[in-house]
């Protein structure tokens, strides 16, 4: 497998990504995220369709069951872990229509018009440039083909929306899911790409999770920051890190209740067309 060319932000996500590879499987919650998106997709026998940040390729396995052999299916993926993991998987199902690439989703070249579907699921917010990628990705879609991508709401993971708010007091911005939070924005991305009749299906979801379960969601700088590059908690000090850090334990404390901690999940699935003309 040839080697990328990527930048510090991308190299961080690629190694987080191959890390995290032998042990994304484990819960099916990714599986059900990527199958409801190509289930709204509307796939077709036949299609042509590109998974963008395909992980172990839950979506382009998804879409490869239904274009059948006289279709073919691209999964794309920057972490070599997971492109690994996508093939093992496609070679035991003996999906002959489906092909993994190593690749940065946002400096990929396929012909113009070529895809009736193009699908992301959980890695958008992840782009250096959401427009940008937006507008690269249309480019590769034939007029009247469907773009999918998955975001979550700016509710979505309590830990994430705890961090936001206490960074905020140190005067740092954490973006998170923010640039997606909101059906508004989503259309706003959508349409300055110049994608039509956008529909946005927003689905409720959630579960109640321990404090423990909780306490790891704090983001540290070990984690890579969604869009964000360097990370913005390397701003802080030592002390004003721990400082933060106890603040986000104290707030979750405050959320305890018999059940757990509720962790709401909703999640946005996003579709634009390609005008026909």
């Amino acid at each position: 497998m040839h080697q990328l060319n990527l930048n510090n932000y991308k190299q961080e996500i690629a190694d987080l990504y191959t890390r995290r590879s032998d042990k994304y499987d484990n819960s099916d919650w990714h599986w059900r995220i990527a199958n409801r998106l190509v289930e709204y997709g509307q796939v077709d026998t036949g299609q042509k369709i590109l998974d963008i940040a395909t992980g172990t390729g839950h979506c382009a396995i998804a879409a490869a069951k239904l274009v059948g052999s006289s279709g073919k299916v691209i999964g794309i993926d920057i972490a070599p872990g997971m492109i690994a993991q996508a093939q093992k998987k496609a070679n035991i199902l003996g999906l002959n229509n489906l092909e993994f690439l190593l690749a940065d989703a946002e400096n990929i070249d396929f012909p113009a018009n070529h895809f009736e579907r193009i699908f992301c699921a959980s890695a958008f917010i992840w782009m250096s440039d959401l427009v940008k990628s937006l507008l690269l990705w249309r480019k590769f879609l034939k007029p009247g083909g469907i773009l999918g991508i998955q975001a979550f709401a700016e509710t979505a993971f309590v830990g994430g929306v705890i961090t936001q708010n206490i960074l905020k007091k140190y005067g740092i911005s954490y973006l998170m899911s923010q640039p997606t939070g909101t059906v508004e924005k989503c259309q706003n991305l959508l349409q300055k790409a110049s994608f039509e009749l956008i529909e946005i299906k927003v689905e409720k979801d959630g579960n109640y999770i321990s404090l423990e379960s909780a306490k790891k969601m704090w983001a540290g700088i070990s984690h890579p920051a969604p869009g964000q590059y360097p990370h913005p908690l390397s701003k802080l000090s030592i002390e004003e890190l721990n400082q933060a850090k106890l603040e986000f334990e104290n707030e979750l404390k405050s959320l305890q209740t018999d059940q757990g901690i509720w962790n709401d999940i909703t999640t946005f699935y996003i579709y634009g067309r390609k005008p026909k003309v």
